[in-house]
Parts: structure tokens; C-alpha cells; sequence
């Protein structure tokens, strides 16, 4: 593991935004940038030192884009898919993973990530 590296962190937007019924069906792609925008003003609460934040967007909130101090990444297709790609490419580095989906928690536990819900981040 290589302890040097910030903490990689990944949110899976969708499963984030999704957790709190406030009208962001209304407007995905708004809410991912909201979601964005606190992420990039207030980082990953308890989360001391280094910290590199990626937040995973699909469907509707494609094409949001980075800011300082937070990555977008456009999944082409499943944002889950692409949570557990950025997982693997990370091999050897601690990631910690924020979503509540199940089987994405399984998926990437397997690759050695840790995984918070969504209320690390919602604040």
C-alpha cells in the first residue's frame, strides 16, 4: 500500500444525490454539480491530510465539469462500472469509496477499497 499517495476518493454521484429525496430528479445534472461544488468547498468530512477527490457521474449529469479540487469523471456507461475501473487502475493506493449501493460496495471491498455512505458527504 502506498501510504505517500493522498487518499483517493471516490463518489458515486448518482447514489449520493440520489439519497436524500430534494427534488434532484428534477435536474440531475444540477444536482451533481451542487454535489460538486460542496465536495470542492468542504472536502470529505473526518478525512485528515492529502485527500484527492474523483466524483463518477452518468446518464443526465454527463458532462459536468471538474473544479478545483474535485475530478469529474463522465462514465460512458454505468457509473458503477466506472467507480470499479478507477478502483483497479488505483492497485496499491487507499481508496475509499462513497456510495450505499450493495453490490458496488461488494465489487469494490473485493478490489481492496474501503466504502462510507452517502452521509460522509451530504453533510
Amino acid at each position: 500500500m502506498n501510504t505517500d499517495a493522498p487518499l483517493l476518493v471516490i463518489v458515486d454521484a448518482a447514489n449520493v444525490v440520489g439519497s436524500v429525496p430534494d427534488g434532484w430528479w428534477r435536474d440531475r445534472r444540477g444536482a451533481a454539480e451542487r454535489l460538486r461544488d460542496r465536495l470542492a468547498a468542504d472536502g470529505v468530512p473526518g478525512q485528515d491530510g492529502p485527500v484527492e477527490i474523483v466524483l463518477v457521474v452518468e446518464g443526465a449529469a454527463r458532462g459536468v465539469e471538474s473544479v478545483a479540487g474535485v475530478r469529474v469523471e463522465s462514465a460512458a456507461g454505468s457509473g458503477d462500472d466506472r467507480v470499479v475501473e478507477l478502483v483497479a487502475e488505483t492497485a496499491g493506493h487507499r481508496v475509499l469509496v462513497v456510495t450505499a449501493d450493495r453490490e458496488l460496495r461488494r465489487r469494490v471491498g473485493e478490489l481492496g477499497a474501503e466504502v462510507t455512505g452517502p452521509r460522509s458527504v451530504r453533510g
